[in-house]
């Protein structure tokens, strides 16, 4: 792809998350000067490391310590705040709607569509009221917050029924990300345990609710098994093969006929392709994601690139037996796909042909809170306090830049020598309202 010799050639990335940022990382250190200029968009300021956040909710990790700052990170990228509304590359245009508000339009020379997914919704009536993401580090820390302050009314009320309600806690999906949740929040509490004098780990009620047959697939099913069993040891009652047909006011409704309250529901049932690439003419593959080479050029479309979770890559490994097959949407996938898109373009700006992305799953590592896990890693399995070690070891090595990996380590050696802390600061999700009602009694 040839750049104008005016002008150096304009990066579009749309999306600060693993592809976005990792990418831009790689292009802004080995770019030549005035080869490329690169600007990075996303809505938020910086790129979460979501495999942490079940621990930075449950208080193993500073929350600001899985976070990395953009501007901080990408220091010769132009890093403009705001969300992505529509893609047409008919013109070469994308528009967005900046923090303040305003719709501004972006042209670009390459465009990279690193935008990533989100929660995938079901028609289940009450789920938008009641239900309680976990793709964030604001939803990671309204969790923990939510959880103690649940736990604050359950000791003060009179009230049974209600004590019931506000100690049964709820999570919908038994993939990683609900797997690990569930474990991470439900050792929380239960260390939180010792500080109530008439709130004992017997009165509190995890569940665990997933459609399919089994849990964490992308692991053996076998580890899946000792999964649930090890997670049934603790008290956590897990129902397979079982969907919610309604959570109106928090009262949940099973297809097997239980009913329950519950004043904490955690939505993990899946993710979907983010819908901006829905609207916009580039080419979709059936699972909703933008239709991608094995080179992650978008297909039929030139000077556009494809990674990550939105993005229907063909996966080589297994095109032998499936060649319908594509890489699934996790971060293993994502990282390596980033490093790979930053030498196609640096490759096609500098006249040559991109090569074809094609990586074996390496495995899967998965926290049961503090000292337990599992793991499938190279046809390896192992259960406890050594998955829990490979775990930790693996996510901190992927975790970008120095200075978050040591700031994470420093994290798990205090929280070896300390107690961790479990004190609600429910204030920060109504900051204001102190304020509010003092100025309405003057």
């Amino acid at each position: 792809m040839s750049a104008r010799k005016s002008e150096p050639t304009r990066i579009l990335i749309l999306g600060g998350g693993y592809v976005g940022l990792y990418t831009a990382l790689g292009l802004q250190r080995k770019l030549r000067a005035n080869e490329a200029s690169v600007t990075i968009v996303d809505p938020q300021p910086h790129m979460t490391y979501q495999p942490f956040l079940p621990e930075a909710a449950a208080g193993a990790i500073e929350p600001r310590h899985v976070v990395v700052p953009l501007r901080r990170s990408l220091k010769r990228c132009h890093v403009l705040t705001a969300r992505v509304n529509s893609i047409e590359h008919e013109s070469k245009s994308v528009t967005v709607e900046a923090a303040d508000g305003h719709i501004q339009e972006l042209s670009y020379d390459v465009l990279v569509i690193a935008l990533g997914s989100v929660a995938r919704l079901l028609p289940v009536p009450g789920l938008a009221e009641q239900g309680i993401a976990f793709k964030t580090i604001g939803e990671a820390i309204y969790l923990r917050n939510h959880v103690l302050s649940r736990m604050d009314q359950a000791s003060s009320t009179l009230d049974p029924q209600l004590r019931k309600r506000l100690l049964t806690f709820t999570v919908i999906g038994g993939g990683f990300a609900g797997i690990e949740a569930l474990a991470e929040l439900e050792d929380m509490s239960k260390f939180a345990c010792r500080y109530y004098s008439n709130i004992s780990p017997d009165d509190i009620r995890w569940v665990l609710v997933e459609g399919a047959g089994r849990i964490l697939p992308e692991v053996r099913e076998s580890l899946g098994a000792y999964t649930v069993e090890q997670l049934e040891k603790r008290g956590i009652e897990v129902y397979l093969s079982t969907l919610v047909k309604s959570m109106e006011e928090g009262h949940l409704v099973l297809d097997d006929g239980t009913e329950f309250d519950s004043d904490t529901i955690i939505w993990t049932a899946g993710v979907k392709a983010n819908p901006v690439i829905a609207s916009s003419d580039l080419p979709l593959h059936k699972s909703g994601r933008v239709q991608a080479t094995a080179a992650l050029q978008v297909a039929g479309r030139p000077g556009v690139w494809a990674a990550g979770d939105c993005a229907a890559v063909p996966d080589l490994s297994k095109t032998a037996e499936d060649p319908t097959a594509i890489c699934p949407p996790n971060a293993q996938h994502a990282v390596r796909q980033a490093h790979h898109l930053t030498k196609n373009i640096l490759r096609t700006l500098r006249g040559n042909q991109p090569k074809d992305y094609s990586h074996s799953n390496a495995g899967s590592v998965a926290s049961l809170g503090l000292h337990k896990g599992v793991a499938d890693v190279y046809n390896i399995k192992a259960k406890g306090f050594k998955a829990w070690s490979m775990h930790r070891i693996y996510h901190v090595s992927r975790m970008p830049t120095f200075n978050k990996k040591a700031r994470i380590t420093v994290d798990w050696l205090l929280g070896g020598l300390f107690r961790r802390e479990v004190v609600s600061m429910g204030q920060i999700n109504d900051p204001k309202a102190d304020f509010a009602r003092v100025s309405q009694q003057s």
